[in-house]
């Protein structure tokens, strides 16, 4: 090894912060290890058991469908401009499932999955009083699922939801049809059972997607420029 291929191996190793060049060439720039990929996948899997074992879900999808439904709302390119999720974001995925998924499909896994979008509230009808009469809960609990309390008796407890859709609809102020009640029905009580779980689901989720995907970023985008400024004035002509 003469001196310029020495120089190149040594700044490479200190760009990069690994011992050898060998396990960093044979890794796939820009994303995560293979181990580290399949950590990521296998604890996926161990929320969404946990979760199907832990509530009644109402989706049909495979596993691996709903890792790629929780994948999914978690990137950024597919909630599309402004990172608000959508019926066209649902639509996405569903044409990306094998199978006949469509937009009610993935809408009704991502509400088992507790994967409220702030979108999902907003709709014809005031989704606070919806919740309220889905919930057992007094309505100044769990305000922060999806905006401020009803105005209605602070110190009443419901006993029991609201699970009529025709009921629920009758219950609404102006004229809402019971078909879109249960719509935002289903989103009620997704935003309730999360919280009532600490919106643990969702945030294990997040941890562990947001976090492998910022530092694979990261660290792609520093080995690259990294090594791009060292390499400047390195003649390109050295065999490795």
């Amino acid at each position: 090894m003469d001196d310029k291929t020495t120089d190149l191996r040594d700044l490479f190793v200190e760009t990069t912060g690994e011992e050898t060049v060998t396990e960093t060439q044979t890794a796939a720039r820009g994303s995560l290890s293979t181990d580290d990929a399949d950590a990521v996948e296998n604890a996926l899997s161990a929320l969404i058991h946990e979760m199907a074992d832990r509530y009644e879900f109402d989706t049909d999808l495979s596993e691996s469908d709903l890792r790629r439904v929780v994948r999914a709302f978690f990137d950024p390119e597919t909630a599309g401009v402004g990172g608000s999720w959508s019926t066209n974001a649902d639509a996405a995925v569903a044409a990306s499932l094998p199978g006949d998924a469509d937009v009610g499909t993935v809408f009704r896994a991502r509400m088992d999955l507790h994967l409220v979008a702030d979108t999902d509230r907003d709709g014809p009808l005031p989704y606070t009083d919806l919740r309220a009469l889905v919930s057992t809960e007094s309505p100044t609990d769990g305000v922060d699922a999806g905006g401020d309390a009803p105005d209605v008796d602070r110190d009443t407890e419901r006993d029991a939801p609201v699970t009529d859709d025709a009921a629920l609809a009758a219950a609404l102020p102006g004229d809402v049809d019971p078909a879109t009640v249960r719509r935002y029905r289903r989103v009620a009580e997704a935003d309730l059972t999360s919280r009532r779980a600490n919106h643990r689901y969702r945030d294990a989720f997040a941890d562990l997607l947001t976090d492998a995907d910022l530092s694979t970023r990261l660290a792609s985008d520093a080995r690259r420029d990294g090594l791009e400024a060292a390499t400047e004035d390195i003649e390109t002509d050295v065999s490795l």
